[in-house]
């Protein structure tokens, strides 16, 4: 995938900026500093926005479906290469579970160094209430097994798949929809134009959605500080300081891959995400940036077919930040409880979470449920399954390690499958991540045969109003 950049002879010009009160970064860091001091200061007060958090969670989801058809059938209509997108899902698939599985060793030997349960010396007997708690916290529910999570990604129905929002099951539709297209080509310019046309509506849309990102992320951040304290800092500060001690060296990892694998530098690349970054650190979810993530990879030269692809998937098969924590989780329990895990135990706990961490996406307190798992598989007779309710103190401080991890995993796996399949456009990656102006994204229309900007830029205001700038 090439583009021809052209780039005066003095060398480009940055990008205008507006001025810094008017930045959604700005705004951004005001709204979760403000929701941190209203949930401190007057708990009950937090606790009573979470509606305000949810509504802007809800607005994002309804669109998310409908923009992960539209990108993916558009991106393989326009491909035409059916192997391409064969090659594409193997080769994300390969890198998922190659770095979910290192991610999962690298926790535990973070754990195993640290060792964030050492002098809690907590009395199983004291755990007699535990399930309960859990029970509470899951719903009584439960991961679904390997061969469920699989035959789960063929729908009921297409209509069911939209209606309840299931991802991996719109991404399995909109690929065959997609090859389908490419597969008669010409014989039908109407759908694809309308499929077209109606990306470019959603993004639109979400562009409006997304100046309501301060009003979320504060009712979110008030809402978790009020209900839940400061406190827990103080009582679980051993583990929380190993966790996020992990994920920073775990992003440096990232960091040496994407540089190795793709030639990007992810220092520039988190200042060009910086936005979408904060609104997932704020509302404690990486969903509610998902569209903005796609569009602005494919801004910034990955194609849209594997941005498409590796994107949605990785949202359930490439959660490096949960990983990484249920693993140091598993060594916290044994040591909380003085129990010394043999290498065998550990070796154990890394299999049953490479498999149960590959269905937690969407599963109310998935991090308990897989925990659970784990420690009834290890099977030692000294960690009982209530301990699992020792974590619910900390675990949604733990939030933001885990969205943070997980959307750059993502984000950098989108890059080294782009790369690896030759669809990563590298001068147009350099000059975005400078900051410097770069041509507007175009597809040819199947009705007309005219080249118009893609539908991604109408979900970046920012990106049109330096177009305009430039032209």
């Amino acid at each position: 995938m090439t583009t021809d950049i052209t780039v005066p002879s003095e060398g480009p010009a940055r990008s205008p900026r507006g001025a810094w009160y008017t930045s959604l970064f700005t705004w951004l860091i005001v709204a979760i500093i403000a929701g941190i001091v209203l949930g401190a200061l007057w708990p009950d007060a937090g606790s009573a926005l979470k509606p305000l958090a949810d509504g802007f969670i809800k607005l994002i989801k309804m669109l998310i479906a409908p923009i992960i058809f539209c990108t993916v059938v558009l991106g393989i209509a326009h491909v035409g290469d059916l192997k391409s997108v064969g090659r594409i899902g193997v080769k994300a698939l390969i890198y998922f579970e190659v770095v979910t599985t290192f991610a999962l060793i690298f926790g535990l030997a973070v754990g195993n160094i640290v060792k964030p349960g050492s002098g809690f010396s907590i009395d199983p007997q004291t755990l007699a209430t535990g399930a309960d708690a859990v029970a509470k916290s899951t719903g009584n529910g439960e991961l679904p097994h390997t061969v469920e999570f699989l035959m789960n990604i063929i729908p009921t129905s297409v209509i069911s798949a939209f209606a309840e929002n299931e991802l991996l099951q719109v991404l399995f539709f909109a690929v065959l929809f997609g090859l389908a297209l490419a597969k008669l080509g010409s014989k039908v310019p109407v759908i694809v134009s309308f499929v077209d046309q109606s990306s470019h509506v959603f993004f639109l849309i979400i562009g409006w959605i997304m100046k309501l990102a301060p009003v979320g992320a504060f009712g979110a951040m008030a809402y978790i500080v009020g209900q839940y304290g400061l406190s827990s800092l103080a009582s679980y500060g051993k583990l929380i300081a190993c966790c996020y001690l992990a994920a920073v060296l775990f992003i440096l990892v990232l960091a040496a891959v994407v540089r190795v694998f793709a030639g990007v530098s992810l220092w520039k690349f988190l200042r060009y995400i910086k936005d979408e970054l904060f609104i997932a650190l704020g509302t404690a979810s990486t969903e509610v940036v998902l569209p903005r993530i796609m569009t602005k990879l494919t801004y910034a030269g990955c194609s849209r077919t594997t941005t498409g692809l590796v994107v949605p998937t990785g949202y359930s098969f490439n959660l490096d930040g949960a990983t990484l924590y249920l693993s140091i989780c598993v060594l916290f329990l044994a040591q909380a409880l003085g129990v010394n895990l043999s290498l065998g135990e550990q070796l154990t706990a890394v299999l049953v979470l490479m498999l149960t961490s590959k269905g937690m996406a969407g599963v109310p307190g998935s991090s308990f449920l897989a925990l659970s798992a784990t420690v009834t598989a290890i099977g030692h007779g000294s960690i009982p399954v209530a301990a699992v309710a020792l974590l619910l103190g900390a675990d949604r401080i733990m939030d933001s390690m885990r969205v943070s991890v997980n959307l750059l995993g993502n984000c950098v796996a989108t890059f080294v499958v782009a790369n690896w399949e030759g669809q990563l456009d590298k001068e147009r990656m350099r000059l975005v991540l400078d900051g410097r102006p770069v041509p507007p994204l175009e597809d040819i229309d199947a009705m007309s045969g005219q080249a118009e900007v893609q539908a991604e830029e109408e979900a970046m205001p920012e990106v049109a109003a330096q177009d305009v700038a430039k032209g």
